[in-house]
């Protein structure tokens, strides 16, 4: 271990690409673990930076392949890590085609820069039928978002979105000082795992446009945030569910509320 914290100061953490490196292995340990339900599947690390996580992803014997940006941290990964030869992709994974790298089902994981979490978490939407599993660490604040119940003032947009096809866990916090720089908010692991849910059972399109509609306004209600789709004196209005806020609507509901806007349009 004293060799891999030596290794760790090669390579300098650069606030451009929200790179904090994780510096407690036992952490790092647990973070790996929390693929165990999914033993066999390949796995995708994001922004492996120096390979910390890396390194207990492939002592669980995980059939890995990493996407990293940072040139400074391809360098450090092949000359460390010689059995991620051929199993690197410098590449930004927000433009990467998934479909190209994992012909089957997949999981992925990483210890997640903070200033693109949110957007990592809405791609895995996109292959949402291989990805089986997606996990890691990440800012507290958005992983209370991922996982936060209706009525609850953290649900939002990626709640809902993402529990439509996910079951979320938020497994536990960790703290600023284990990082290298320490961030100035705290972190947290999280586990979202592919749901029984085949089909949305609406308008998949009109679904997302009538979530993020409603909580672009989350003040409001219903009835004068989803204006732009309800269209001018529309029945539907009247409805006791537009009465309501959307934090206070599940999942379940908003595909009601989406059927009902189509059969109102029709």
């Amino acid at each position: 271990m004293r060799n891999k914290l030596r290794y760790h100061r090669e390579v300098r953490p650069k606030k451009s690409i929200g790179q904090h490196f994780l510096k407690d292995f036992s952490i790092a340990e647990r973070i790996a673990d929390v693929l165990s339900p999914f033993p066999g599947l390949p796995v995708l690390e994001i922004g492996p930076g120096t390979g910390v996580l890396t390194q207990f992803l492939l002592k669980n014997e995980r059939d890995l392949t990493v996407v990293e940006l940072d040139k400074e941290s391809v360098i450090h990964l092949n000359k460390h890590y010689p059995a991620l030869q051929g199993r690197i992709i410098e590449a930004d994974f927000l433009k990467l085609d998934l479909n190209d790298w994992f012909p089957g089902r997949f999981c992925v994981i990483g210890n997640y820069p903070y200033n693109i979490s949110s957007q990592i978490f809405f791609r895995m939407l996109d292959f949402k039928d291989k990805a089986l599993c997606c996990a890691g660490m990440l800012q507290k604040e958005m992983a209370e978002r991922i996982a936060s119940r209706p009525g609850k003032k953290a649900y939002g947009i990626i709640s809902v979105l993402l529990q439509a096809w996910y079951d979320i866990e938020y497994l536990f916090t960790v703290e600023p000082e284990v990082f290298d720089p320490p961030p100035k908010v705290k972190s947290a692991v999280i586990r979202i795992t592919r749901n029984a849910r085949t089909v949305l059972g609406c308008d998949e399109a009109l679904f997302k446009s009538v979530v993020k509609t409603a909580f672009n306004q989350r003040r409001k209600t219903l009835r004068n945030s989803l204006k732009s789709l309800l269209g001018k004196d529309n029945a539907i209005s009247a409805l006791p569910v537009f009465d309501r806020r959307p934090e206070q609507l599940s999942v379940e509901e908003f595909i009601e509320l989406t059927n009902k806007i189509v059969t109102s349009n029709e």
